[in-house]
């Protein structure tokens, strides 16, 4: 067999019949449903001095890479020069094989900067000139203009100010309400609540007045999406006059207690999303900040978070269920960090009206995890009301994901069809259904 070149255009294409199918989605607009990009950076059509800039300077997928492979913290999160970690992260690479990365940082090289070297030691140096090169021509916006971002959902505190999302050329970036402080809050978060609110918030009935108010100043701002991190599955029917106490003794609460005003609130808000046509995203599993002297001296978000060794989905369907009789279950989206729940909720979530399984999350979108993730859904849930992608990421080069998910998604279905097990016919409506139409409709976009 002859040696395919490296990284072809039939790169992750099992077949021609895949080759074909791709085709037909490979220029889609992007829905980005969830992401942690930076709206300022958007509205400033920010620029990016070096690659360094542009790829490490926050991405903790590469941090953590780079960690695995023992390269010192002062290449990665420390001072060294921009030169210096680049050339740190090209010395690793050829040691991830089949990793995401790889293919990540091949596509985004080839396709925003016209390099199809293999990223290593040797080639660093090039490398690392030429993409600067390039990049004195790109910005954010040229960017998202490059990969058709039609949608991007930022992640936001409910405090955040929110002044600089609007429409950016053919982007339109909306906030998400993403409450995660506000559910466990001590008191400077309430004070900085209250400071948003513009209000004091002394009484749980302010707290839930201060957060009904924010979600409604989100609204205005085009939020159509709330997002909330679950590590422990809420509890049902905690009453409000044992939160009414809870909340006057935030500050002092033991763990058990904090659990129970956190479940109060999820619920609480669960009730506001269902009122106002708001879409819940679930992220499950996460088990976060696991190395704590890093934590300390890093802050959270910087490649210490985990998977979770198990996920109660009986406790999540008991929850959901208390939800739904209750009139206060929204419209939902699944996604599990732990990929061994992904069955249980392809089997909850017809049980519920409006409830959805999101992309393969995190850790899971591997090749093989979004193959799985796909077969999953195939063999358990309704394939054809897959949300398709999203970056997840606060890399602007990361919508090279989008093309990866595509490839792989391309392949999936193609190799139903060569099987003979489906309708090609219907294969390229399928994807496009995945791909696009789907999360635009269930977003009310």
């Amino acid at each position: 067999m002859r040696k395919r070149k490296f990284f072809d255009d039939r790169i992750l294409l099992r077949s021609p019949l895949a080759a074909k199918l791709y085709g037909q989605v490979e220029t889609l607009p992007i829905v980005d449903y969830h992401s942690h990009l930076s709206e300022k950076e958007i509205a400033e059509d920010k620029t990016f001095s070096t690659i360094t800039e542009f790829w490490l300077g926050r991405d903790h997928y590469k941090w953590r890479a780079m960690r695995s492979c023992g390269v010192d913290e002062s290449l990665i999160t420390g001072d060294a020069a921009d030169f210096d970690k680049f050339l740190a992260y090209a010395k690793i690479m050829p040691k991830l094989a089949g990793n995401p990365l790889y293919y990540w940082a091949h596509m985004e090289l080839k396709s925003i900067f016209g390099i199809e070297l293999p990223l290593n030691e040797e080639n660093a140096p090039k490398i690392y000139l030429h993409a600067n090169e390039i990049l004195k021509t790109l910005s954010v916006r040229t960017l998202l203009e490059k990969f058709r971002v039609e949608y991007i959902a930022t992640t936001d505190d409910p405090t955040s100010t929110l002044e600089f999302h609007g429409t950016y050329g053919a982007t339109r970036v909306c906030p998400t309400f993403r409450p995660d402080r506000a559910l466990r809050p001590d008191a400077a978060y309430l004070t900085a609540l209250s400071n948003a609110w513009g209000r004091p918030i002394r009484t749980l009935a302010d707290y839930r007045k201060a957060l009904e108010d924010r979600l409604g100043f989100f609204i205005s701002h085009g939020c159509t999406i709330a997002d909330t991190s679950i590590e422990t599955v809420p509890l049902s029917g905690v009453e409000e006059e044992e939160a009414e106490m809870l909340f006057s003794r935030i500050g002092s609460l033991t763990e058990e207690e904090s659990i129970r005003f956190y479940s109060y609130a999820v619920e609480y808000l669960a009730g506001l999303y269902r009122r106002n046509g708001i879409v819940w995203q679930l992220h499950i599993g996460a088990f976060r900040n696991i190395n704590s002297r890093m934590y300390r001296a890093l802050g959270c978000d910087a490649g210490y978070d985990v998977m979770s060794g198990s996920i109660d989905t009986n406790a999540l369907a008991r929850f959901f269920d208390g939800l739904s009789r209750t009139d206060r279950l929204p419209k939902t989206i699944l996604y599990a960090l732990n990929a061994d729940a992904v069955p249980a909720l392809c089997t909850i979530a017809p049980c519920f009206p409006d409830m959805r399984i999101g992309a393969a999350w995190w850790f899971n979108d591997t090749t093989q995890g979004i193959a799985g993730h796909l077969k999953t859904m195939q063999e358990y849930g309704c394939f054809g009301t897959s949300l398709g992608m999203l970056t997840d990421s606060r890399s602007f080069s990361s919508y090279c994901r989008f093309d990866f998910f595509r490839r792989i998604l391309a392949s999936s279905v193609a190799d139903l069809v060569n099987a003979g097990e489906y309708d090609e016919a219907a294969a390229v409506g399928l994807m496009t259904d995945i791909c696009y139409s789907n999360p635009k409709k269930f977003m009310n976009l």
